[in-house]
């Protein structure tokens, strides 16, 4: 069973340390069979979340393209960068905005319920973002959610990668790795029979 992986990036950076840390991640998922799409929140203009401009304006084009990839995905794998503690306003714009009711009525909310999800996080600081890590799965998890246990914060992730984008040190590499193939092995186990 092919498992379809969604993952995005809390970062609109070109040379992200999130990005990079998401790609590493997302090679163990495709070693271990998944099928994963990238996006990049950057490319969908987003106004702040505001329940008035919802009411007046309605759902935004940008938010509905991003319903139709969550609901076409299996699951999510997200990189999460860290701001003074935090994870980004953009990240969580995001997730604010896509679990607003579908076209259809359906609730946002049921876009994430149920679905498995890895979180990972880079940051040049020594927790290695681990705090926006934790946000976000704590926001995944009230969306209902399975957050598998297995995530990754890489610290001083500055110095952590080659010029090619990949990491330098072998054991963070097989780690992170092992973040992407356990999100696929989850999905699987929880696939209807």
């Amino acid at each position: 069973m092919t498992v379809k992986i969604l993952a995005l990036c809390g970062s609109a950076r070109r040379d992200s340390l999130n990005r990079k840390l998401l790609g590493v991640a997302a090679h163990g998922a495709l070693d271990e069979g998944g099928e994963v799409t990238f996006i990049s929140l950057a490319d969908y203009q987003l106004p702040l979340y505001d329940g008035d401009f919802e009411k007046e304006h309605g759902v935004p084009e940008p938010v509905r393209e991003l319903q139709a990839l969550f609901a076409e995905s299996e699951a999510l794998l997200i990189a999460s960068p860290e701001h003074n503690g935090g994870y980004t306003a953009m990240l969580k714009n995001a997730i604010d905005w896509i679990s607003r009711p579908r076209e259809s009525g359906e609730a946002g909310v049921l876009l994430f319920a149920g679905k498995a999800a890895a979180v990972v996080s880079a940051s040049p600081g020594p927790m290695g973002g681990i705090r926006a890590m934790l946000a976000t799965r704590g926001v995944l998890e009230k969306l209902g959610a399975l957050v598998i246990p297995q995530g990754f914060s890489l610290g001083a992730a500055h110095q952590a990668f080659t010029g090619e984008g990949k990491l330098a040190d072998g054991k963070a590499d097989a780690e992170v790795r092992s973040v992407g193939a356990g999100l696929v092995r989850t999905t699987r186990q929880l696939a209807p029979r």
